[in-house]
């Protein structure tokens, strides 16, 4: 069981997904192909119908404090224009569409955070929030309204300090994942406060001298109960997130040359954004 025995009913979402599933498979912001845009209900569904386990989600937010799912800094591809999203009225954010999605008499729009969780309340579909620690704690009393605990993973830095006191504070103890690229930063998470909810880890690595590919150290991660979650992507600039297993790997060569290596590990969560070829060769290694 990934989290502290005192958070277990929060946690109970997530610990069934990783009993039946191994690796939980990680939608990176949907399924976004034809018609559909990343970040949106429909991305969701169609995470979902791939295969994928959970879907991570995106925040941001209008000047009046309105959240988004969006990844800003996608703004000209994905919406045509220069401005950043956190730089603009709801109001103005409302009328804005997805470019290369936009039909006549079927809007493809920016959603709103609530309208994409809110579409799956009560369902047995896990969000992980992404992008939205600095936002805490105005974003947290609005995922509260939304009464999603069991459903929603925030993700944060190790090293945000600030922002894990926030969920210290805060009385809704929603289930934390800390990015760690160091066992150092490791070392300093508040592993067995029972203030705060932390489920696991998802381990950022160069190359494969990091520690994360070594057995003794995420042999060590599982006896904290933590969950041991990578990231399968690349940045924009360059920096692999998991030493270069991953989704342009996946395409390039094949599923297996970018992902089995990563399985051998033993993790417990996937994030790509091809989720039904990771799907496909969980099942022919089972």
């Amino acid at each position: 069981m990934f989290g502290d025995t005192a958070h277990a009913g929060t946690n109970a979402l997530l610990n069934r997904l990783a009993e039946h599933a191994r690796p939980m498979i990680v939608s990176h912001g949907g399924v976004a192909v034809g018609v559909v845009s990343p970040n949106t209900s429909r991305a969701v569904r169609a995470a979902l119908l791939s295969g994928a386990d959970a879907v991570k989600i995106d925040v941001s937010s209008s000047t009046d404090h309105i959240f988004y799912a969006f990844h800003d800094g996608t703004e000209p591809d994905l919406l045509g224009i220069e401005e950043n999203l956190q730089t603009l009225p709801a109001a103005t954010i409302s009328g804005l569409s997805y470019q290369h999605r936009d039909r006549p008499g079927r809007p493809a729009r920016v959603e709103r955070l609530t309208a994409v969780l809110g579409d799956f309340r009560g369902k047995e579909v896990l969000f992980a929030l992404d992008r939205s620690w600095w936002r805490w704690p105005t974003l947290l009393k609005v995922l509260d309204g939304l009464q999603m605990a069991q459903q929603c993973v925030l993700k944060v830095p190790a090293w945000e300090f600030a922002a894990l006191g926030k969920l210290q504070a805060h009385k809704v103890k929603y289930p934390t994942l800390a990015i760690c690229s160091t066992v150092e930063e490791l070392r300093a998470l508040p592993l067995h406060d029972p203030s705060i909810n932390l489920v696991g880890v998802e381990l950022i690595a160069l190359d494969e001298e990091s520690p994360w590919f070594d057995p003794y150290v995420l042999e060590q991660l599982r006896r904290e109960s933590l969950l041991i979650w990578v990231n399968s992507e690349t940045l924009t600039t360059g920096v692999p997130l998991f030493a270069g297993f991953d989704d342009e790997r996946a395409i390039e060569q094949s599923p297996s040359a970018a992902w089995s290596r990563v399985l051998e590990l033993g993790v417990d969560a996937v994030q790509t954004e091809y989720p039904w070829l990771l799907h496909d060769l969980r099942r022919l290694r089972a």
